[in-house]
């Protein structure tokens, strides 16, 4: 099996995913060669009684202490702790320098490590100049706090600004950008439940900024909708429900049943096989979910099969 074309997100791991069952989805992670573990310095802030995040940090450290020499990279970010609670997303940490330094000082305390593999501006903070970031996130890779930067929740006419902006100035360009984005897609104009930064959803010109651009990597999140595609359980939200979504989730099905793959598998495969090629970032709560995601996610679809499902 090839390494998994995806970051495991762990969003829960210390609040809704207890620790040994953490640190099994971990374990077997690592032993289908996980390349990514992705947290956030929030995470997760609402599902702790203490209104702040660092829970899922924190418990990557234990991991990690527990399993010396794991080559697994790791991802973490900043700009969204709230600075009280119920804060969220009204107050916020922010992007300035030393909210920044401080932040990844703590980072880099709750993970017990001496820098990571990509670090995220999480949110957009309008109150930092363009120049003021680029010189804050440049200067964390020139310190080896961490070896790339990258840029979350933010429009992709500012991530050009900011690519354009840290190349004049010199310092280390960002080469990662994250947002929001599946198979399906939402009616256009509609607000996105559970998505209160709306410039969170990748657009087409973020695909096409992308696309152009090769040397960034492109990571999403919610990439599966949180199980809808596979659990009745979970019907889809009012605004994926249009008729461009039921010609997809019938080019999804038949690709699906001539696999012998779940209708989320193939979505993980159309993102890592498609162009530009997508990192999606899988949440999971068992060992079994992520040795699903891990084989949709290794799974190259034919051009054929791409066709049938952007042709939908």
């Amino acid at each position: 099996m090839n390494a998994p074309t995806m970051a495991l997100g762990t969003m829960y791991f210390g609040t809704r995913v207890d620790e040994r069952t953490a640190f099994s989805v971990l374990d077997r992670y690592a032993e289908l060669g996980g390349a990514f573990i992705d947290t956030s310095n929030n995470y997760s802030f609402w599902t702790s009684e203490t209104g702040f995040g660092g829970q899922s940090e924190a418990l990557l450290g234990r991991w990690l202490a527990s399993n010396p020499g794991t080559q697994v990279g790791l991802s973490t970010k900043v700009g969204a702790q709230p600075t009280r609670v119920g804060g969220f997303p009204d107050h916020l940490e922010g992007l300035r320098e030393d909210v920044v330094r401080e932040s990844m000082a703590q980072s880099l305390q709750r993970l017990g490590v001496d820098g990571v593999d990509l670090y995220w501006a999480h949110v957009e903070d309008p109150t930092v100049p363009v120049g003021d970031l680029v010189e804050t996130f440049g200067g964390l890779v020139r310190d080896g706090l961490t070896a790339r930067w990258g840029v979350s929740n933010h429009p992709s006419w500012l991530l050009e600004r900011i690519r354009a902006t840290a190349e004049r100035a010199g310092h280390p360009q960002p080469s990662a950008y994250q947002e929001r984005y599946s198979y399906l897609q939402p009616a256009g104009g509609m607000a996105v439940e559970g998505q209160p930064i709306p410039l969170g959803m990748l657009s087409p010109d973020g695909l096409d900024f992308l696309r152009r651009n090769p040397s960034f990597d492109g990571w999403v999140y919610t990439a599966t909708l949180q199980g809808r595609y596979d659990r009745n359980d979970r019907p889809l939200e009012i605004e994926y429900r249009h008729p461009g979504t039921e010609r997809r989730l019938a080019a999804l099905t038949r690709v699906a049943e001539a696999r012998g793959l779940q209708p989320g598998q193939v979505v993980l495969a159309w993102l890592a096989s498609g162009s530009p090629a997508l990192t999606p970032i899988v949440g999971v709560s068992s060992v079994e979910q992520v040795e699903q995601a891990v084989e949709g996610a290794t799974t190259l679809l034919t051009e054929d099969e791409l066709a049938t499902l952007d042709g939908a």
